[in-house]
């Protein structure tokens, strides 16, 4: 079992959970981040902290396992960016990548990707094997990763690609629906959306933060890559219904804003983690009523 795990973009939303979730469980955590200080919240179990721009450079540090979360990740910012989310995105996993081929010691990675990648006009659920597709430059940056880690699993290192979908919970960044609803709740009693009748399969942020540690310590993994998702799917709408009532405004009323649509909006798309369950055991636990009520008290 993996004792040491370095974690890159450990300040970030999944970060900070995953910090927990590592510590929690007696594992000795090892940041990876820009900013020149490990987070508030987060430093007390931190055992190690590495401020770097990985996109230049990799700290000189050994691990059991790397986590790798820290990259460019919303998708709607990267159609106005899309050369930076390829750029940045594949140069952290090339200098990672590369400090550890000359390492004798190679620790196993887990490079996360995402459920963004899919192709959506197919059978659902998504499977690890279903078709890939290329909606966004950020889904592009992913594929770039997931490439790269099959030209690294040649060179003989471990990459391990994560493919989790949606996943939500206390602490996440504006620039996502969850949060962007509770803040314009917090100012008022009127919000504007995207389109909201599309359906995402969500997962509670907790829940992936362990599906990422079982990945990382696991001693045998029959599989490359696994999806990390619920296996269902929820309609915005219901979505913002939740965040209303948990936020006591439930006739709060909702408009369009037709620049908050994106280019290439999927309708419907949900996977399957049978591939993570077999492997690990692992399922989601956090109903979405809670993980909702979570992040409206996280920022109230």
């Amino acid at each position: 079992m993996a004792e040491r795990i370095i974690v890159t973009g450990i300040n970030g939303f999944v970060g900070k959970h995953l910090a927990r979730e590592l510590a929690n469980n007696g594992l000795e955590v090892v940041g990876v981040s820009r900013e020149e200080t490990v987070h508030d919240e987060i430093s007390g179990i931190v055992h190690e902290y590495h401020s770097v721009d990985m996109t230049r450079e990799w700290p000189a540090i050994m691990g059991d396992a790397v986590i790798h979360l820290a990259g460019l990740a919303a998708v709607g910012s990267s159609f106005d960016a899309p050369q930076d989310y390829l750029n940045l995105n594949s140069a952290m996993l090339t200098n990672m990548a590369e400090y550890y081929l000359a390492q004798d010691k190679k620790p196993r990675i887990i490079s996360v990707s995402s459920g963004a990648i899919y192709d959506p006009n197919q059978p659902l659920p998504i499977t690890e094997e279903s078709a890939i597709g290329y909606t966004s430059p950020y889904a592009v940056s992913k594929v770039l990763n997931e490439l790269q880690c099959k030209y690294y699993r040649n060179r003989g290192l471990e990459c391990v690609v994560a493919r989790p979908f949606n996943h939500i919970g206390p602490g996440q960044l504006p620039g996502f629906l969850v949060p962007d609803v509770i803040d314009q709740l917090k100012r008022g009693d009127e919000i504007k959306v995207g389109n909201i009748t599309t359906r995402r399969d969500y997962t509670d942020v907790r829940d992936i933060a362990r599906a990422y540690r079982l990945l990382a310590t696991t001693p045998e993994l029959h599989f490359d890559t696994y999806n990390a998702c619920s296996g269902k799917s929820v309609q915005g709408e219901s979505i913002v219904e939740l965040v209303k009532n948990a936020s006591g405004k439930p006739h709060a009323t909702v408009t369009v804003d037709q620049s908050k649509i994106r280019p290439t909006d999927i309708a419907n798309i949900y996977g399957s983690a049978e591939r993570l369950k077999q492997d690990t055991g692992w399922q989601p636990e956090i109903v979405l009523e809670q993980t909702i009520a979570d992040a409206v008290n996280d920022q109230n």
